[in-house]
């Protein structure tokens, strides 16, 4: 396995979705803290093309600190917008745009969230402004709003997405999230199931986050959700949190089964990246510096090699 840390870092730092400038601080702060590899991450519009037009600096900047891009995350809301005009534009334009920077960083992995249904939040919406834990919502479903065509459109643009990043050779994986349309284990395998059902190649090349954080609030068990998962795991998020909250605490200060998780992930040879998730805290260097030791000494333990 291999230790990378997430984009969450510099969410909680820098605000989201990180202006370009503040994504080099990130990125030297993350060399810092002894990380080899490391995310990025764009949001769709403005902020997505810029990262594109600074990719050369990024890069360059990576190279001088030894880091290496293994994954990028698009946040493309559009993708699974009702309307089939902005919906198309979010495929065509902005999602081909993420595998071009994906690709030029020469990631292992890209990954998408499933967002939000078009409900009206009445008062904190999941993940609209801050990325931001244990919030309640109150939603107006409007009276039009049908869930089997949202369902719909949702496997069809993740089809789509899962054969554009095929044939860039890019595989391609969502990240079940509290708040959005796919929270859980058992909504990303029936995502999964649309998949596999609507092209196969698609499905082959369509995986999971797991995020221990978002799925230990869920009450999820996690050994379970990897039972369930298997080798379409293709990424793993790791944070910590009391099981109540979907808060992305330092490992070893929740309740979290880490090594309940490690031996499920053994089963099936994972050996991809376990990245380091904590943010929102108010001591985030150093939860991050506890987590690093507290994994390191939990892997030797059990006998996983990390590098």
């Amino acid at each position: 396995m291999k230790l990378s840390c997430c984009w969450l870092y510099a969410i909680s730092k820098y605000g989201y979705p990180v202006a370009v400038p503040d994504m080099f601080k990130a990125l030297e702060e993350m060399a810092a803290l002894g990380f080899r590899y490391v995310e990025l991450e764009g949001m769709q519009g403005s902020n997505l093309r810029e990262v594109w037009e600074s990719r050369e600096a990024l890069q360059a900047r990576c190279d001088e600190l030894s880091l290496k891009v293994i994954n990028f995350c698009p946040v493309i809301p559009d993708l699974v917008s009702l309307d089939p005009q902005k919906r198309e534009r979010a495929i065509e334009r902005e999602f081909a745009l993420a595998i071009r920077i994906a690709d030029y960083f020469g990631c292992e992995t890209i990954q998408a969230d499933s967002y939000t249904p078009p409900f009206e939040f009445i008062g904190d919406q999941p993940y609209k402004d801050m990325i931001s834990f244990g919030l309640q919502y109150r939603v107006v479903i409007p009276p039009e709003f049908n869930w089997q065509q949202q369902w719909d459109v949702l496997v069809e643009s993740m089809t789509r997405c899962s054969l554009m990043a095929r044939e860039a050779g890019l595989p391609f994986c969502l990240e079940p999230r509290v708040g959005e349309m796919v929270s859980n284990t058992d909504g990303m395998l029936r995502l999964m199931d649309g998949v596999d059902a609507a092209d196969p190649l698609a499905g082959e090349n369509f995986g999971a986050v797991l995020d221990t954080g978002h799925q230990h609030a869920q009450k999820e068990i996690l050994p379970l959700s990897v039972e369930k998962l298997g080798r379409r795991i293709f990424y793993l998020h790791v944070s910590d949190n009391d099981g109540r909250v979907n808060e992305h605490r330092a490992l070893g200060e929740g309740t979290m089964d880490w090594e309940g998780l490690f031996r499920a992930l053994q089963k099936f040879h994972f050996e991809g990246y376990v990245a380091l998730d904590i943010g929102r805290v108010p001591d985030l260097e150093d939860s991050m510096i506890r987590s690093q030791r507290y994994l390191k000494a939990l892997l030797d333990r059990m006998g996983i090699q990390m590098t």
